[in-house]
C-alpha cells in the first residue's frame, strides 16, 4: 500500500520586527527638521511682513487711483501713463547717462588704486583706511559738505579757480551741458542734442566717485589677495613681467570680483537718491531728475501714490532686465579660477 502524500501548507514568511534604533532615528530626524523650521520661522516672518507684503501691497496700489485708499481700481492705466510720459523717459535716460559715466570711472579708478595699494609700499594700511572713509561717512553730512564746496559764491572750488585767474562755474546750479559750456569758451555753439550731460550731473558723478571708489578698492583688494602667488612666479620664470602679468593673470582672475562690482554698481546707480536730493533736489530744472527723484516728487510733492508706485515697479523691471542681460552677456566670460 502506497503512502498518502502530505497536504501542502502555506509558508508564512517570518515577521521581522523593525529595530527600535531605526524608529528612533526617524523620530530624531523629524525633530531636527521641525527644529530647523522653527529657527527659520522668525526670518521667514520678517521677510513676509517687511519684504513680500509691501511688494504685493505696492503692486496693488499701483493698480489703483490711490488717495489714502483705493478710490478706483484702474488696472494697468498707471503703467500705460508712465510709458507715454516724457518726464519718465527723460528721467530714465538721465539715470542711464549717470550710470554709464560713473560706473567705468569708479571701477577703473578702484582697480588702479587697489593694484597700487596691493604692492609692498609704506603706510599702505593708512591709505586703505583713508580711501574707505568716504564710503562709511554719513551721506547727508558728506553731501552737505560737497554742496558747500560747489557753492558758486563762497565755495572753495570757485575760490581756487578765481585764484588761478579762471572763470568760476555754477556747478550744481548749472543746467547747461559740459560740451556746450566748452563750446561757449571757444566762441561757438553746438546743437541741443550734442550739449552733453549737465555740469550739475557731472558734479554729482564726481561726488559719487569720491564716495564709492573706496568700496571698490576694498573689494578689489580682497580679490587680489585670492590670486595664488605661484602663478606670478611661474609667469616670471617664463619671461613675463610688468603689464603682461597684469593682463594675463590679474585681470582674468579678478573677473569674478569685477563682475560682482559691476552688478552692484549698476543697481546702486539706478537707485541713487540720497545725495542727489540733498545736493540738487533734481534741479536745476530737470537736469538731475533721475528715476528715483522723479518717483519721490510724484509721491510727496504731487501726491500721485498709484503713479509713483507704478514708476517704482517699472524701475525695478529695468534693473532686473539689466541684471539678467549682464548675467547672460558678461557672466559667461567670468573666470572662476
Amino acid at each position: 500500500m502506497s503512502a498518502r502524500p502530505m497536504p501542502e501548507t502555506a509558508v508564512v514568511p517570518p515577521v521581522i520586527p523593525v529595530p527600535a534604533r531605526t524608529s528612533t532615528r526617524r523620530a530624531q530626524r523629524r525633530r531636527e527638521i521641525a527644529l530647523g523650521y522653527l529657527f527659520l520661522a522668525p526670518a521667514v516672518g520678517l521677510l513676509l511682513v517687511f519684504e513680500f507684503f509691501p511688494i504685493f501691497y505696492g503692486l496693488y496700489i499701483s493698480s489703483c487711483d490711490w488717495r489714502l485708499r483705493c478710490v478706483q481700481f484702474i488696472g494697468l492705466d498707471n503703467y500705460t501713463r508712465a510709458l507715454h510720459d516724457p518726464d519718465a523717459w527723460h528721467a530714465l535716460l538721465l539715470t542711464a547717462t549717470y550710470s554709464a559715466i560713473s560706473i567705468p570711472i569708479q571701477l577703473a579708478l578702484g582697480l588702479l588704486l587697489a593694484y597700487m595699494l596691493f604692492q609692498p609700499i609704506r603706510a599702505r594700511e593708512l591709505f586703505r583706511v583713508v580711501y574707505f572713509l568716504p564710503y562709511i561717512t554719513s551721506t547727508v553730512a558728506s553731501s552737505a559738505v560737497w554742496s558747500y564746496l560747489y557753492s558758486p559764491d563762497k565755495g572753495p572750488i570757485n575760490a581756487v579757480l578765481r585764484g588761478l585767474g579762471l572763470q568760476p562755474l555754477r556747478w550744481l546750479a548749472e543746467p547747461t551741458g559740459v560740451i556746450a559750456l566748452l563750446a561757449q569758451d571757444f566762441g561757438t555753439t553746438v546743437p541741443p542734442w550734442a550739449g552733453g550731460p549737465s555740469l550739475a550731473l557731472i558734479s554729482l558723478i564726481v561726488f559719487t566717485t569720491w564716495v564709492f571708489t573706496g568700496y571698490d578698492v576694498t573689494i578689489f583688494l580682497a580679490g587680489l589677495a585670492n590670486i595664488p602667488k605661484e602663478l606670478y612666479e611661474a609667469a616670471r620664470v617664463d619671461g613675463a613681467a610688468g603689464f603682461a602679468l597684469f593682463r594675463y593673470i590679474t585681470l582674468p582672475l579678478l573677473s569674478p570680483t569685477t563682475y560682482f562690482l559691476l552688478i552692484f554698481t549698476v543697481i546702486g546707480t539706478f537707485k541713487a537718491f540720497n545725495h542727489i536730493y540733498i545736493m540738487t533736489q533734481g534741479g536745476p530744472g530737470d537736469s538731475t531728475t533721475t528715476a528715483s527723484i522723479l518717483i519721490f516728487k510724484q509721491l510727496y510733492e504731487l501726491n500721485r501714490y498709484g503713479y509713483s508706485a507704478a514708476l517704482s515697479f517699472l524701475l525695478f523691471f529695468v534693473i532686473l532686465v539689466l541684471t539678467i542681460v549682464q548675467n547672460r552677456v558678461i557672466g559667461r566670460h567670468v573666470v572662476y579660477g
